[in-house]
């Protein structure tokens, strides 16, 4: 009984972190992680009542083609991008429209399999559920 009170409480103290990681380091102070290396964006979306909110997100290159994932518990900019996917994109302080193109079938699998998220992020997130990929192309 004392194993899984103990195992209890571990899991406990485990899921505040994620919320507490989740929500108010990533999701009010949204970090630039810039000492880390990691190429970041900041994606602008409308919300149903054309209200703008901006999210600070990590971006990727593949064959060319720029990405951004939804791999985390807080995906509202992600069904936002889904519901108006004309988006304004600034990166290292340029600000361009571009339309957010849902990612899926052997594009996804290729572009998940070059981007994997590493399993030490997996954690600190709470091991979502499978991240969705979006392909960001300049509007025209």
């Amino acid at each position: 009984m004392k194993v899984l009170k103990c195992l209890g409480v571990i899991l406990g103290i485990y899921v505040g972190f994620v919320v507490v990681f989740e929500t108010f380091f990533l999701g009010m102070y949204q970090p630039k992680l810039a000492t880390t290396g990691l190429p970041m964006l900041v994606i602008t979306t409308m919300d149903d009542s054309g209200v703008p909110g901006g999210r600070r997100l990590a971006r990727f290159e593949t064959d060319g083609k720029l990405y951004v994932s939804a791999h985390h518990w807080t995906r509202g900019w992600y069904h936002q991008a889904l519901e108006n996917p004309n988006v304004r994109v600034e990166i290292d302080g340029a600000v361009a429209d571009y339309l957010a193109v849902p990612v899926e079938g052997k594009e996804f699998e290729r572009v998940a399999a070059e981007n994997p998220i590493p399993l030490r992020f997996m954690f600190l997130m709470g091991f979502p559920p499978q991240r969705d990929l979006l392909r960001l192309e300049p509007a025209l």
